[in-house]
């Protein structure tokens, strides 16, 4: 069985797919845009684009009743490499400590011309 998640404090999905699913308690979160669910715009930057998309991965996984702990595995898309740094940062403050597997790379290009893409896997 498999149950959709989705909620208004993240962005809605802007295709045939959705927010997030869980299935067998495991919460399969879909890559998050930096866009703001309130204006539906982008804000400038790499790390302001990094801490908007980590906080609508927040707002899905506390509607799936998780949090960053639950995070087993997320995978960073940048637009370019020499983005690493400033999105590692802010990354970084989401997590206390056992930190999740993560793959990070640059990709050719990010829907509506976004700088980072960031999806999650966790577990209940």
């Amino acid at each position: 069985m498999k149950k959709v998640i989705a909620t208004t404090k993240a962005p809605g999905a802007i295709g045939p797919y959705s927010q997030a699913i869980e299935a067998n308690g495991m919460v399969f979160i879909s890559g998050q845009l930096p866009i703001d669910p309130a204006t539906g715009e982008m804000p400038e930057g790499v790390s302001a684009q990094t801490e908007q998309s980590m906080k609508n991965l927040e707002a899905i996984l506390h509607e799936a009743g998780c949090t960053f702990d639950n995070v087993v595995k997320s995978v960073c898309y940048l637009a370019d490499m020499s983005y690493f740094g400033e999105m590692n940062a802010v990354y970084g403050k989401y997590f206390k400590g056992d930190y999740p597997a993560r793959a990070a790379f640059a990709v050719k290009e990010l829907p509506k011309k976004a700088l980072v893409e960031i999806e999650m896997i966790a577990a209940k």
